[in-house]
């Protein structure tokens, strides 16, 4: 038999956590066909020797339901050997909608996830209406990696209420109106249903969004049917808003998990929030006592902290204030010749110092940049590296006599590129680490398509490998690739995905274990319509395969598109 494509040389990483070995890995018709000493002939053969061969990375929480209508790479998650993602998490999606809604639903999905409202207009063919005429829709649009969804709470509840969803209690009829269209989501392919109750989802006129005014009878028939069909996972965002909170979140949600046994995740985080905090030990506990009492159910963790990013080129945590609006309104090269002027450096950083205290809760969102609220600087820091021990801006103030504010002109002066990062969630890498640590947590909580211009989520799988691998020690290569590989597969049924064994789909990386490392991220104007992002790459990953048809080499997209959109397990 002669294989589409041979990888010689190589030593494989198998996603088993089982110890790395050497092989050839044979490719036929997008399946892995042999892993040994393959003699065979191959249409092409690719030189693995000195790399790594690990089954494609995959992210199971994103928000990339919008971006898939105009990139057809799926970046940043494609540049850190990302092949699979899952969408539409947290209820936010795109169907179903109605024709007049759709601007309604591009505001939501702004307001809560940071996807600017001129790059949907410019970059969405919306011709969908129903969750199947989306699906559809994906499936024919070219695609480099791979794309599953959920059907999500607000855009259902939406779809079914109008108006009253983000006011009122369904009534019997739209009850069962969601909950057969929920049904005939997962026949089509969906992966399940996500919601979100969590208070720092609010809409454009900062009120809860649809999903969080549905009482809890209401998912209650909706994952009742989900368990009628024996398929599908429940995603929900989590009410971190305060200690009781979310207690009584987590205590409500067990029961859902016990009585329907439909696999659950949620996002388990470390952060302080109001006077009672209920910490990740608690969440993680929590987790494991709903196992043991039956019930299905997995936390989703990040690599590091969630961070606000703020840079000259894209947002400032001053930006709000009328001084320094009228200078960031400008030109970036006005901009730049203003903030070289001691006279208005005086004024903005008076400006600043009437800003009152930032209170270290998380705000989510956009919050991030329109809470008018001076920085905790001794928590902001001036990105040099990706290795977690940059400076922070009041370390470079005292050192250098200067205001902070000072401090941050002139650094922008100097690097226009230059990123500031604050931390707001998972603060502490011990904190983060121990939920990396539980068996029961998924490192996939990238929000990838979201946040574009505030937060970079989509490194968490090059962080993993360069950070808690290769810096810390805290992982051994094996068990980190099986984390972003067969445990995620595992979790969200995609039974021929996460391993490199013969039958598997042939999604493959091949990278440098001592080089792979996400890269500084940079702010580019590259969404429809000229809209501002956040874009990072990385280093070290030499090919990346799809479906077994090479997507990337060298970071460089080679226009094959072998993407598919993958299907729940409803479908027959």
């Amino acid at each position: 038999m002669q294989h589409d494509i041979v990888i010689r040389g190589g030593t494989v990483v198998d996603g088993s956590g089982n110890k790395r070995f050497s092989a050839d890995v044979g490719i036929k018709d997008g399946v892995i066909a042999e892993v040994g000493r393959i003699t065979a002939p191959a249409a092409r053969t690719i030189d693995a020797d000195g790399l790594i061969v690990s089954p494609g990375f995959i992210d199971g929480h994103t928000h990339m339901d919008a971006q898939v209508a105009w990139d057809p790479l799926g970046s940043c998650s494609c540049w850190h050997g990302v092949t699979s993602v899952v969408m539409s998490n947290c209820g936010f999606a795109l169907a179903p909608c109605k024709p007049g809604d759709r601007d309604l639903y591009a505001r939501c999905l702004s307001a809560v996830e940071d996807i600017p409202t001129e790059a949907m207009a410019a970059g969405i063919d919306w011709t969908w209406e129903t969750f199947p005429e989306y699906l559809a829709t994906v499936e024919r649009l070219p695609k480099a990696i791979n794309y599953g969804m959920y059907i999500g709470h607000s855009a259902l509840r939406m779809y079914v209420m109008g108006q009253r969803a983000f006011t009122e209690k369904a009534t019997e009829d739209e009850m069962v109106r969601m909950a057969a269209l929920v049904k005939e989501a997962l026949k089509a392919g969906a992966m399940g249903f996500s919601s979100s109750r969590a208070s720092t989802h609010v809409t454009p006129d900062n009120t809860p969004v649809a999903s969080r005014i549905a009482e809890w009878e209401e998912i209650d028939r909706i994952v009742a049917a989900m368990a009628e069909l024996d398929a599908g996972i429940f995603q929900v965002g989590p009410d971190i808003a305060s200690g009781p909170a979310h207690r009584a979140f987590l205590a409500r949600l067990r029961e859902v998990a016990l009585a329907y046994r439909r696999p659950i995740m949620f996002g388990v985080l470390a952060t302080k929030q109001g006077d009672d905090p209920t910490g990740w030990a608690y969440q993680t506990r929590y987790i494991d006592e709903t196992v043991a009492a039956g019930g299905r159910m997995f936390g989703q963790g990040t690599t590091r902290s969630i961070n606000a990013i703020f840079s000259l080129k894209s947002y400032l945590p001053f930006d709000v204030l009328p001084e320094w609006r009228a200078v960031r309104e400008l030109p970036m090269a006005e901009q730049k010749r203003r903030l070289a002027d001691p006279e208005l450096r005086r004024q903005l950083v008076a400006a600043e110092e009437r800003m009152k205290p930032r209170d270290n809760v998380f705000q989510g969102g956009g919050a991030a940049t329109t809470d008018p609220r001076k920085p905790d600087y001794s928590n902001l820091y001036a990105l040099n590296g990706v290795d977690w021990d940059d400076p922070t801006v009041e370390q470079l103030a005292r050192a250098r006599g200067q205001h902070p504010v000072e401090v941050m002109i002139d650094l922008s002066l100097a690097n226009e590129n230059q990123v500031y990062v604050q931390p707001l969630v998972n603060e502490t890498p011990d904190d983060v680490l121990g939920i990396l640590k539980h068996p029961r947590t998924l490192a996939t909580f990238s929000d990838s398509g979201a946040h574009v211009a505030q937060e970079m989520g989509s490194s968490l799988q090059t962080h993993l490998l360069s950070y808690w691998v290769r810096k810390r020690g805290a992982f051994t290569l094996e068990e980190a690739v099986k984390k972003i590989t067969r445990d995620n597969a595992v979790a969200w049924d995609m039974g021929d995905r996460g391993l490199v064994k013969e039958g598997f789909r042939a999604d493959l990386n091949l990278f440098e274990e001592d080089r792979i490392r996400p890269s500084l991220p940079t702010v580019e104007r590259d969404l429809p319509g000229g809209a501002r992002r956040l874009v990072q790459k990385a280093e070290g990953i030499k090919a990346t395969l799809v479906n077994g048809m090479v997507a990337f080499e060298d970071g460089q997209a080679t226009g094959s598109y072998a993407g598919t959109v993958l299907k729940g397990t409803a479908v027959g």
